[in-house]
């Protein structure tokens, strides 16, 4: 019989791609996750794992093992919702994963609505990039993730998410007050390809907008200075160290006196925004009325 606690240690491996990675995130030691991980290679006759580099990869055998796996803990989040449903589970602790603009927009509206609608919930808010609220959740610290789609990201038929998209925002371009393409009503990323850029650190999910949206454009942009928070990013171009594209929601309430914001036509650069929980675990009573708050809130938002 094949014990489901070593499954999520199998996955937890196979997501980090090391034994030490694996068990800072389930906080084991290194030598409890080999054990448990021996363990079930006793349980199922098959080695399951293989030195890759300086890490670790799945066999074959891991992998089927895997996806069964996700079936498997995906049903037993399901059992824990169904268990807590039947127990009336209407108050306790969720912790919400979630970016800065994302908490703005509707998580913290979110937490008003709830607080009138269903007491007993208490929302924890973790502050993580966009790509980071999913390992978060994965890893069991985090129930719920308020994240953006970013190259790498796990996919809709992920077998370990439930993912229910919320909103979709272009990115403007915003430019310093006296650029030559400032009073234009829109702007084509093209004519800013010679242009020097500002934008967030490689591994964001706004760098990677960026980057598709000038590489649809035929070119690759030349970011000269980087920072993940828009506040900063706008008071360099506004300082004329370049060129940036910005969610139109990071630049509400900002202060823009010393640059120009403008739409960008042709490919639109563009976040989209999704909540995401453990698969199985979007019915749990807890869960399930935060997730329709949230999309409450993205239905409330208005049209960009």
């Amino acid at each position: 019989m094949i014990d489901p606690r070593r499954l999520r240690i199998l996955r937890a491996v196979a997501d980090h791609r090391t034994v030490t990675a694996a068990a800072a995130a389930l906080y084991l030691t290194p030598s409890a996750v080999s054990q448990q991980l021996a363990a079930l290679e006793q349980e199922t006759g098959h080695a399951l794992l293989t030195r890759s580099g300086r890490g670790v990869r799945l066999t074959a055998a891991g992998e089927i093992l895997l996806g069964h796996a996700h079936e498997v803990l995906a049903q037993l989040e399901r059992a824990e919702a169904e268990l807590a449903a039947y127990a009336g589970g209407s108050a306790g602790e969720v912790t919400v994963a979630a970016f800065a603009t994302g908490i703005a927009e509707v998580l913290a509206p979110a937490i008003t609505r709830l607080a009138h609608e269903h007491p007993g919930i208490r929302l924890r808010v973790r502050d993580a990039e966009g790509d980071e609220s999913l390992p978060l959740l994965l890893d069991g610290e985090a129930d719920l993730a308020l994240a953006v789609e970013y190259r790498g990201a796990p996919g809709a038929d992920d077998g370990r998410l439930s993912v229910i998209p919320l909103y979709a925002e272009p990115f403007d371009a915003v430019l310093p007050s006296g650029h030559a393409l400032a009073d234009l009503p829109e702007v084509a990323l093209a004519d800013l390809s010679d242009a020097d850029w500002v934008g967030q650190y490689p591994g964001n999910p706004c760098h990677d907008v960026t980057l598709t949206a000038c590489e649809l454009a035929g070119f690759q942009p030349r970011f000269v200075h980087s920072s993940d928070d828009f506040r900063a990013v706008t008071a360099l171009v506004g300082a004329g160290a370049g060129v940036a594209l910005v969610p139109r929601s990071a630049l509400r309430g900002m202060d823009l006196k010393e640059v120009q914001v403008r739409p960008v036509s042709g490919p639109a650069a563009t976040r989209r925004v999704f909540a995401a929980t453990r698969r199985g675990a979007e019915t749990h009573p807890l869960i399930a009325p935060v997730l329709a708050a949230l999309q409450r809130e993205a239905g409330r938002l208005p049209a960009h």
